[in-house]
Order: C-alpha cells, then sequence, then structure tokens
C-alpha cells in the first residue's frame, strides 16, 4: 500500500544551500511510491536489508554491543539525512534509537509523516539539507546514497561531521566514479527501468579515496571501508568497492 493520497502542495522547499533543486524535485515525484516494494523505488527495497546489516555490526562493534541486542540504540540518537520517505528512518526508531530524520523533498517527509503514524513509530522528520540539523548533534549520523545528489559534496560531508557527538558514529554509502558503476548503474539499471531515469549523475559519484580525504578534512578518521557488490542472490557486502562502498568513521582524539 502506498501514501499516494498524501497532499504536499502547501509544503514550500526548504532554502538549504546543500539542497539541488532538480535531485529534490526528481525524489519528490517518486515520494507516493516510496513504500512500495515493487514500484520506483524497487531496488533500495532490496538494498535495506544489506544496508541495515553494514550498520548493526558497526553499530555493535563501535559501542561494543551484543549482537543479539533487539535495541542497539536505546539511550541514544540517531540521524538519518537523506532519509526519503524513511525506508531507513524507521528500523533505526524500531532499535530504539531517538531518530531525527531530513530529506530535500519535502514530498517524501510528507510521505514519510503518514508512514510512521500510521506504525505508532515517533520519527523527528524535516524538510530541507544538512543545514536542518545545524547546531545540534547525534550520537548516530546516517547519509546512505545521499553524497552524489548534494550540491557540494565536501560541504555536506563537513557538516555531517558537525552532526557527530563527541564518541558518536558516521556512516555513509554511495556509488564510486568507475566504468563498472557507470555500466551497472547509468547505462544499465536506469535504461532497464530497475531505477528510475534520471536518478544519477555519474559525474558526482566519489571514488573511496576522495570521500575518506574530505572525511579528515572534516576532523574524523576512517574506521572501515567495505563494498557493495552484486552477486548471484542479491546484493551482497565485500572487498570489491567497484559499484558502491560503505564508510565508517569517527572523531579524530
Amino acid at each position: 500500500m502506498t501514501d499516494a493520497s498524501v497532499t504536499t502542495a502547501t509544503i514550500p522547499p526548504a532554502p538549504h544551500a546543500s539542497v539541488v533543486g532538480r535531485e529534490a524535485a526528481h525524489f519528490g515525484k517518486l515520494a507516493a511510491e516510496w513504500w512500495d516494494p515493487n514500484g520506483s523505488s524497487a531496488m533500495l527495497h532490496r538494498l535495506n536489508p544489506i544496508r541495515l546489516r553494514y550498520l548493526r555490526a558497526a553499530i555493535d562493534r563501535h559501542w561494543d554491543l551484543d549482537d543479539r541486542t533487539f535495541a542497539p540504540l536505546a539511550g541514544k540518537s540517531a540521524l538519518d539525512m537523506g532519509c526519503g520517505a524513511g525506508l531507513l528512518a524507521e528500523p533505526l526508531a524500531r532499535m530504539g534509537g531517538t531518530v531525527t530524520a531530513v530529506d530535500a523533498a519535502a514530498e517524501s517527509i510528507a510521505v514519510a509523516r503518514v508512514h510512521a503514524e500510521r506504525r505508532g513509530l515517533t520519527i523527528d522528520y524535516r524538510a530541507g539539507g544538512v543545514e536542518a540539523v545545524a547546531g545540534e548533534t547525534f550520537d548516530l549520523v546516517c547519509s546512505l546514497e545521499v553524497v552524489e545528489h548534494v550540491a557540494d559534496a565536501r560541504a555536506f560531508v563537513a557538516g555531517l561531521a558537525a552532526a557527530v557527538a563527541p564518541g558518536g558514529l558516521l556512516v555513509m554509502s554511495t556509488p564510486n566514479r568507475t566504468w563498472w558503476s557507470r555500466l551497472a548503474l547509468v547505462e544499465g539499471a536506469e535504461r532497464l527501468g530497475q531505477i528510475p531515469r534520471g536518478t544519477h549523475d555519474w559525474d558526482k559519484f566519489l571514488t573511496p579515496d576522495e570521500l575518506s580525504a574530505m572525511i579528515a578534512d572534516a576532523g574524523f578518521t576512517v574506521a572501515d571501508v567495505t563494498g557493495l557488490s552484486v552477486g548471484a542472490s542479491g546484493f551482497v557486502l565485500g572487498g570489491s568497492t567497484a559499484l558502491d562502498y560503505f564508510v565508517t568513521a569517527v572523531r579524530v582524539d
């Protein structure tokens, strides 16, 4: 069931420097189908379990938790930057976190609020960019498949880093800028309709070295880089970063 009945005509876009208007408009048009596993966000639905697996392992490792704990974020705050309609924010809330979630598309935020309310989840949803949390800090800051869509990647990473509380954790993911990502994501998935046309601009993809340098410039050190690839049974975590990758970072002491 989708939330196509949600109207967002009265919600103005947030005037934040990190937001690219055409990007927000593109994803805003997809908002009503966000929770449909067979709709335009079907790829994200297939990707989400592997994202959660990586994220849970990073959380357990960073805070030295038992991986059998049902609420690893209990007593902790979490930020999902570039949350869409809440596909990651809702699991973070179910992990026990006090969740704030931000997205450039006001339409997506409207759908996210309705979906969370129907499931009894309390999430602080906000429309805008990283500027929407300026001056606030969180124990966990996540931004998955987002940095390639912002106006200034370096400034965006600095904004994410500023939002991480002392002793906190930063987790990001993004496509790598390789011939394989161009072939698989732009020439392949978009042309075949697996991902909506216009979703990716290959020139804005970042290599692991480029993203790691931005993170280092923001005062953090990269603790882990793990590749995301496609295997016979779907998405898998592994050593190859040729398609996509995750990065975990912590503040330099």
